[in-house]
């Protein structure tokens, strides 16, 4: 959440995240991605980087090679590659940093994050938050899975952190129309302890969810309108 007044901009949790400066001007706030299976595309983003590489790319010459994987309006149409857009611009700063860091490990968002300054990170994310989230596409969600996966969601009291429609707030991401298969691959990892949080809250969460929970959860919040 992006506090404004006095012209300047604050992120709450920018603040705590060690080795992030606090904005001090009245600056656009983060951005996120994630994607495993970009091989033909890293290829192709890491030529166009070193081609450019006698001088460090600015924000905007860096914007194409997000766009390129996530969708020309954030809205991915890559497998496994996260919609950005609508996402709450805190989650994206704070995946952004551990991308920066190494400490969220995806090769291509390593290369391309490691030299983004915190003004970089604070204007990819406020960029992807301001554009119009994705819609649910496709047929409605199938009734049984449907059910299942509210039942899990009441259980593990989901949408208390994410929102009762989805749409994340603060360092929650937006999950409501995420691609199916990057929500799979997303639950997944975490289960399989392959993707550090920035706290211990999915690790604790993911702990008594079986592999067809994620499944239902994948197939019903992918539609979820």
């Amino acid at each position: 959440m992006v506090h404004r007044g006095c012209g300047t901009a604050q992120t709450p949790e920018s603040s705590a995240v060690p080795g992030l400066q606090s904005s001090t001007s009245c600056c656009i706030a983060p951005g996120i991605p994630n994607g495993a299976v970009m091989k033909n595309i890293a290829a192709a983003v890491m030529i166009c980087l070193l081609a450019t590489s006698a001088h460090a790319l600015t924000y905007e010459e860096k914007l194409p090679a997000c766009l390129a994987c996530h969708g020309e309006k954030g809205i991915s149409e890559t497998a496994e590659v996260p919609s950005l857009a609508g996402m709450p611009s805190d989650f994206t700063l704070i995946q952004l940093f551990l991308f920066r860091q190494g400490t969220r490990k995806v090769e291509i968002m390593n290369d391309l994050a490691k030299d983004m300054s915190d003004d970089d990170l604070r204007k990819f994310a406020e960029y992807f938050s301001r554009l119009p989230p994705p819609k649910a596409s496709g047929e409605p969600a199938d009734p049984q899975a449907a059910a299942r996966a509210q039942a899990v969601i009441a259980a593990n009291h989901c949408a208390s952190c994410h929102n009762p429609d989805f749409s994340g707030r603060e360092q929650m991401p937006r999950l409501a129309a995420q691609r199916e298969d990057y929500l799979l691959k997303a639950l997944r990892d975490y289960k399989a302890a392959r993707r550090p949080g920035y706290d211990a809250t999915m690790d604790e969460v993911i702990r008594p969810i079986t592999d067809q929970n994620i499944v239902d959860l994948s197939h019903y919040l992918a539609r979820l309108r």
